[in-house]
């Protein structure tokens, strides 16, 4: 909800200003006559440098509202009260958006809201996952155990996250060195042997001149290389941010011969394992599967969530079109369709996060092994093109002169 300043008039016609929280201008206008006001002006009440501030603040790292979580659980644990409690996390923080959001939370809750309502005002710190699960936790009086059940999700989740951006990292830290390695090559060292080539007066060979061109092309229209090298990258990640954009990204990763088996499995042990943490916590299935949807990270996975979440609400089980969709392996459907029919749905989901995450941290190890040789190979391959390029017209006098 959000606060807005109003100017209103009473019953005695005296004029009254205040702020007022509501979630929409109309709602607050609603307010206000139910209080029997007539409302003048109702303008949002947000600071002046909110703007200024969201664009250099984000999003909270991971890191850091998993250590909240954990020290949160902690006080709530030693019986030390809920505002006690944001006030201790909210002067140890540094500052930054989660400071700011924890002491709006506070203020909130003294304002006489419930905590996962007071935390929902944040949604940039504080997802719909943590606030759901905050909200069974205080339904359960288990809050404590709800926030350490949420700080361990963080810590598997951000785990997962770094094996595979690490096994994305690596290539690509590759390619580029050999990028900038082939540049030089071509800028600074083919043009010296390229005065020496002019000086013999011989034609060189095809290969050669090959090499002569592209390193001529790339001195004398060094900004269209650079155009590009800057343009494509730039246009793709605009692209991407597009639903559409993402949507064929994923749908492309997902299918890829090499990352695909890597992006799949991490999918499906992200699904899992927020789902398991979601029913787990007590969150319905249908809120848990939506939720889980949102946060699994590919388009793939979430569509094919938000089908059977339809399948669910019109009273069939969750395995039944989970079955039907190519993105879930066998295996997973016939563990979910036993956790089902025993009741112990959440630690079926338990155990399929368990098992994915180490497959997929041997996926990543197999595939960086695969990597390194192969990129070494063509790398080595395209540097020994040049080298044979530059040395064939010497070859060739050294030939001419026996």
């Amino acid at each position: 909800m959000a606060k807005f300043q109003y100017q209103a008039k009473g019953l005695d016609g005296k004029t009254v200003i205040g702020d007022i929280e509501a979630g929409s201008q109309q709602e607050a206008v609603v307010r206000l006559r139910a209080q029997k006001l007539t409302p003048v002006r109702v303008a949002s009440s947000a600071p002046k440098n909110q703007g200024m501030s969201a664009m250099f603040s984000g999003r909270v790292s991971s890191k850091d509202l998993q250590i909240f979580t954990r020290q949160f659980a902690t006080l709530i644990n030693a019986g030390i009260p809920v505002v006690d409690s944001l006030k201790i996390l909210s002067e140890g923080l540094r500052p930054g958006l989660l400071k700011e959001a924890s002491a709006q939370v506070k203020t909130s809750i003294e304002g006489g809201r419930r905590l996962a309502d007071s935390m929902a005002q944040s949604p940039r710190v504080f997802d719909k996952l943590y606030c759901n699960m905050i909200q069974a936790g205080e339904e359960a009086g288990i809050l404590d155990g709800i926030l350490l059940r949420l700080a361990s999700y963080m810590e598997k989740s951000e785990k997962l996250k770094g094996q595979v951006k690490g096994a994305l990292t690596y290539p690509v830290v590759i390619i580029c060195v050999a990028i900038l390695v082939i540049t030089g090559i071509l800028v600074f060292i083919i043009p010296k042997f390229m005065e020496f080539f002019a000086s013999s007066g011989q034609k060189p060979p095809m290969l050669t001149q090959m090499v002569v061109n592209l390193s001529h092309s790339l001195v004398s229209r060094w900004y269209v290389y650079v155009g590009l090298a800057v343009g494509v990258p730039f246009l793709l990640s605009r692209y991407v941010k597009t639903e559409e954009g993402r949507e064929a990204f994923d749908r492309a990763i997902f299918k890829a011969p090499v990352f695909g088996e890597v992006v799949q499995k991490s999918s499906i042990a992200r699904m899992t394992r927020t789902l398991g943490t979601l029913l787990t916590s007590g969150v319905g299935l249908i809120e848990a599967i939506d939720i889980a949807a949102k946060t699994s990270g590919n388009v793939v996975v979430e569509q094919a969530l938000m089908r059977c979440k339809d399948s669910v609400i019109q009273g069939r089980t969750f395995a039944t079109p989970l079955a039907k969709e190519k993105a879930f392996p066998e295996m997973v459907v016939q563990m979910i369709s036993i956790g089902e029919q025993s009741g112990t749905m959440d630690a079926m989901l338990g155990k399929i996060a368990d098992f994915y995450e180490d497959e997929v941290e041997a996926s990543v190890k197999a595939m960086t092994s695969l990597l390194e040789p192969l990129l070494m190979v063509v790398l080595g391959g395209i540097i020994a093109v040049l080298v044979v390029a530059m040395y064939l017209p010497i070859f060739n006098m050294a030939g001419a002169i026996q």
